[in-house]
């Protein structure tokens, strides 16, 4: 995979996340996914299905007319992408779940794909941490509808 280098919205604090709640969302910049990719993960997670790693094939019998990325190698691009629109400086953060995720569309390899970040939520949790609820919608450059839009819960100890 290919991307551009940005500089991140840096947070020091548990109060600079509750500042986003109902703002603006934070938008990553655009990510291209590419056949190596595809088929690392393919590698990885042991599905090897036709329509992801076998690109002629793919182009003569997928009805999306080319090799389309997994649905979850689309979903494992939010933290990466959220880590490099955010920084936040802490002791630890972790991943800590998904309430809902959706594949609108299919990511053709050679997509450029972004996410946009809107923070639904910040609690407070155990051990001086907060829990973020991030409305997550992943675009691909050139079509109107997403390719994914997911509920990601993070938290984060200061």
């Amino acid at each position: 995979m290919t991307d551009s280098a940005a500089a991140a919205a840096a947070f020091g604090d548990a109060q600079a996340l509750r500042a986003l709640v109902g703002a603006q969302p934070l938008i990553s910049d655009w990510l291209t996914v590419d056949q190596l990719s595809v088929d690392r993960f393919a590698e990885a997670t042991g599905d090897h299905q036709w329509i992801h790693v076998d690109p002629e094939r793919a182009r003569r019998e997928s009805p999306f007319g080319g090799p389309v990325a997994h649905g979850f190698m689309t979903l494992s691009l939010i933290p990466a992408l959220l880590g490099k629109t955010v920084t936040l400086k802490q002791r630890m953060g972790v991943n800590y779940g998904l309430n809902r995720v959706r594949f609108t569309s299919p990511v053709l390899v050679g997509s450029q794909l972004r996410a946009s970040f809107a923070v639904e939520s910040v609690e407070d949790i155990d051990n001086a941490g907060v829990q973020v609820v991030w409305n997550v919608t992943l675009e691909r450059l050139g079509s109107e509808r997403p390719v994914c839009v997911a509920e990601f819960i993070t938290r984060h100890y200061f």
